[in-house]
């Protein structure tokens, strides 16, 4: 892996002259008060490193009528230096050859000069990033279309079987009940047939009564008309044999009551409301069995998917430990990106970056402020861990400071508190070895 052996920075931004030899591997902390220049350390790198993209807007530090001047130094021996009028970018290799910006390109990760860039994603673009460099992004967007898929029609069938027991519960159940409909026609026609014989009946009587209004009549026209006695007679007596024809066949005759059938066909109504309730509630008792048995199949489907899912990430080659996407987010220990500490942060940001581009050793990081010293010992032991090398700013001037800038210059921590009498301190400064 390279990494930076070396840098000298004059007259950019707000850096007057400053000096660094960062420790080789672990944390190398450019402290100091504000407005003092240490930002303008690691932009210089990132210019120097990265090309013009990274060029600040006012590159030259303020009053200074000296270019700025850029020189690294690098572990495999390359020199880059920026210098004259218009900063113009010289790599010189150990054995003499230049180069030019396209090799610096082949090895410096573009995140390692600029990780605020990496930070400041969203935790699901943080996840894009991983799955990129490590080869799974699309089998695992797959997987997760998949499970949420399965997870929808999953839900759909719970609530369909939450429907259908709701119903059968609300469903009265009659116990006395026959398992089938009673069938009600042999009834009914026995009904028709009473009533037909009924409708007979009704008009005999009628007859009935015609004729004996008829009887009636000629009883009164004999009365009437003497003078006619002999046709009256004959036909009175005709009457007579009809009259007593008439009475005989009404006589005798009995209507039957349809009360018991009606009483029947009520009952059988009853009865097969009763089936019909048991029937719709046996059904839904069934169909929830039915969707909860889908449910559990389903359950099976998604926690397949998710172990393939697992299985995918664990056979992945992570850049770290312990690191891994879930629901498209990344993870690490099990804890989502807010939640993580700032030293886990980091950590997970520099894992990522060096497998961009493993051969790239190095990171710069702003503003460590935010840190307590037990965060940055515990990022400076994982650093030396894993053989990587970090500079970053520090507002502070304690002893975990590897060089103070203090008005854009670098200068030792043991003389920071003097240097402002002195104008400026020696700028060469010392190296840290991660010594807390």
């Amino acid at each position: 892996m390279v990494t930076i052996n070396k840098l000298e920075i004059e007259n950019v931004k707000r850096v007057k002259a400053v000096k660094l030899e960062p420790s080789a591997t672990g944390l190398t902390i450019v402290g100091g008060n504000n407005n003092q220049g240490k930002t303008s350390v690691l932009d210089a790198i990132a210019w120097a490193l990265g090309g013009n993209k990274y060029k600040p807007s006012q590159a030259q530090r303020e009053g200074s009528t000296i270019p700025p001047i850029l020189k690294i130094t690098l572990s495999n021996g390359l020199v880059v230096e920026r210098s004259g009028k218009n900063s113009t970018l010289k790599v010189i290799d150990p054995s003499g050859n230049k180069a030019g910006q396209n090799l610096l390109d082949s090895f410096v990760e573009e995140l390692a000069i600029n990780l605020p860039k990496f930070m400041e994603q969203t935790s699901k673009e943080k996840a894009k990033t991983l799955l990129q460099i490590i080869g799974v992004g699309p089998q695992l967007a797959e997987l997760e279309l998949q499970e949420k898929a399965k997870y929808d029609e999953r839900h759909t069938i719970g609530v369909i079987a939450d429907q259908k027991e709701k119903f059968a519960k609300e469903q009265p159940y009659y116990p006395d009940a026959p398992k089938e409909l009673i069938s009600i026609a042999e009834l009914i026609q026995q009904q028709q047939a009473i009533l037909a014989k009924n409708g007979e009946n009704a008009r005999k009587r009628q007859n009935l009564v015609v004729i004996q209004n008829q009887h009636d009549s000629a009883v009164a026209e004999v009365e009437r008309l003497e003078q006619l006695l002999a046709d009256a007679k004959e036909k009175e007596s005709q009457l007579a044999q009809d009259l007593a024809i008439a009475n005989t066949d009404a006589m005798d005759i009995l209507d039957e009551s349809t009360e018991e059938i009606e009483q029947n066909i009520a009952e059988i109504d009853e009865i097969n409301r009763k089936v019909r309730a048991n029937l719709d509630k046996d059904k839904a008792e069934e169909d929830a069995k039915g969707y909860r048995e889908q449910y559990k199949e389903l359950d099976n489907v998604i926690a397949d998917i998710r172990k393939k899912k697992t299985d995918l990430l664990t056979n992945a080659d992570l850049p770290l430990p312990g690191l891994s996407v879930d629901d498209g987010e990344l993870l690490y220990l099990g804890q989502r990106w807010d939640n993580m500490s700032g030293s886990q942060q980091l950590q997970v940001a520099t894992a990522i970056v060096r497998k961009l581009k493993p051969e790239c050793g190095f990171v710069l990081i702003d503003k460590l402020e935010q840190m307590d010293q037990q965060t940055l010992q515990e990022f400076g032991q994982w650093l030396e861990r894993e053989g990587l090398q970090a500079i970053a700013t520090r507002v502070s001037t304690g002893d975990e400071c590897s060089i103070l800038i203090e008005d854009g210059y670098s200068v030792k921590p043991v003389e920071f508190a003097s240097a402002a009498q002195q104008g400026h301190a020696e700028t060469v400064a010392p190296t840290w070895q991660g010594g807390f």
